[in-house]
């Protein structure tokens, strides 16, 4: 069998990265179209950069030429609809025309349980939520969805995302605590969340996996199995000295929302809520279909990114 060849976009973001070195490790051998808006000068072995922009759907002509597996990871969370829209929805779609057009067997296409609106939800599994997003990222990203389905493919929605690069979960998680420093509603929120390292091995074992993992499809939850309570999260955070230690006290969940908005900063209700609360949703099955088993999860592996966490602090995405 020759090595395959694989096309990954958004490879210099926080996951596309993560999935780069995991497809070197598990299969060297592949050659890996690596795709950005801003190449990386690195170029490890089998590794080929192109520059391409999701949003300039021509400079999306003949990237996948040759390619077996396309891995669509690039994406825009802001505000800006009009970018979402470019980057999120119809560059997806033009991506997946090239695949198409190309021959690509295994397309998949990395999106968010934030697609299902505000919660709270508890245990779901794919097909048991009618998705509601209520943000122009979370909108134009379900949208996104469409094209690969209809190819298909494989959509994978994963929860929240730790590690180093993280520039969402983590820092907000700080400017909110700043904002509110107590435990927020007992702290017995349970979120899905899912380690940058072990989201990249989930990816490229359906890229490149052989058995059931080669075949899957339709729509999967990607993070790890075991949701993750707020009170824990925040008390590993302190242990590692991202956070101060926890005070005693408990706010309930009103009194935190009042808090919330009474203080300046940057992380809106919506993401308090979403951070906070119970947004959490069943996962086994695409650690089954992929053969590999998920690790010992999230808090396990926040030591990792500790360092990085402490020096980004609170600070907003930018």
């Amino acid at each position: 069998m020759s090595a395959p060849h694989v096309v990954v976009t958004g490879a210099t973001g926080f996951v596309g990265s993560a999935v780069l070195r995991r497809l070197a490790a598990r299969t060297p051998e592949a050659v890996v179209r690596a795709v950005s808006r801003t190449p990386s000068p690195a170029t490890g072995h089998g590794v080929r950069w192109a520059d391409a922009d999701l949003a300039a759907p021509a400079s999306l002509r003949g990237l996948c030429e040759g390619a077996d597996v396309l891995l669509s990871l690039a994406s825009f969370v802001g505000s800006d609809a009009e970018r979402c829209a470019a980057v999120n929805e119809a560059g997806p779609r033009a991506l997946v025309a090239e695949a198409r057009r190309a021959g690509v067997r295994r397309i998949l296409q990395l999106s968010t349980c934030a697609v299902y609106g505000p919660g709270p939800h508890r245990g779901q599994d794919v097909g048991e939520l009618t998705p509601a997003p209520v943000s122009p990222a979370s909108r134009s990203r379900l949208a996104g969805e469409e094209p690969v389905l209809e190819a298909g493919g494989l959509v994978l929605r994963a929860g929240l995302v730790l590690g180093t690069g993280d520039r969402w979960v983590v820092p907000a998680l700080v400017d909110a605590y700043r904002r509110v420093p107590a435990g927020w509603g007992g702290g017995d929120g349970l979120a899905s969340f899912v380690d940058v390292g072990d989201l990249a091995r989930l990816i490229a074992e359906f890229g490149v996996g052989d058995g059931d993992a080669a075949g899957a499809s339709g729509v999967l939850h990607a993070h790890h199995p075991r949701p993750v309570r707020n009170g824990d999260l925040m008390d590993a955070l302190a242990h590692h000295r991202v956070l101060p230690e926890r005070p005693a006290g408990d706010r309930p969940w009103r009194a935190c929302l009042d808090a919330l908005a009474e203080t300046p900063g940057w992380v809106s209700e919506r993401q308090f809520t979403l951070l906070a609360g119970d947004h959490w949703y069943r996962a086994d099955a695409a650690w089954r279909l992929a053969g590999i088993a998920p690790g010992p999860g999230p808090l396990d592996r926040l030591g990792r990114a500790a360092r990085w966490y402490r020096e980004r602090g609170g600070a907003a995405p930018g």
